[in-house]
């Protein structure tokens, strides 16, 4: 019941972390989250390659796509969208 209360509690004061964010850190915080899903996929398909060089491969790439999502997300949160192309939009 302790370890309930505790979760329950944590999980009220992420949500009104999340209410007092601006949306663009909102979109940044769902570019990194996104970003570190697809490298968690990937790092799990590296667990379950037969081969050390497709092992190798995936847990690169998992790399790659978490360097890049956060990145993408610094990028976001230090430049504003509607003046400067730093960040694709």
């Amino acid at each position: 019941m302790k370890k309930l209360v505790t979760a329950v509690a944590a999980l009220g004061l992420v949500s009104l972390a999340a209410c007092n964010s601006s949306p663009r850190e909102q979109a940044a915080d769902n570019i990194e989250a996104n970003a570190d899903a697809v490298a968690d996929n990937l790092e799990e398909m590296a667990d379950n390659a037969t081969t050390d060089n497709a092992e190798d491969a995936l847990e690169n790439k998992a790399d790659a796509v978490r360097a890049t999502g956060e990145n993408k997300a610094d990028d976001m949160r230090t430049h504003d969208a509607d003046t400067n192309l730093s960040n694709g939009i």
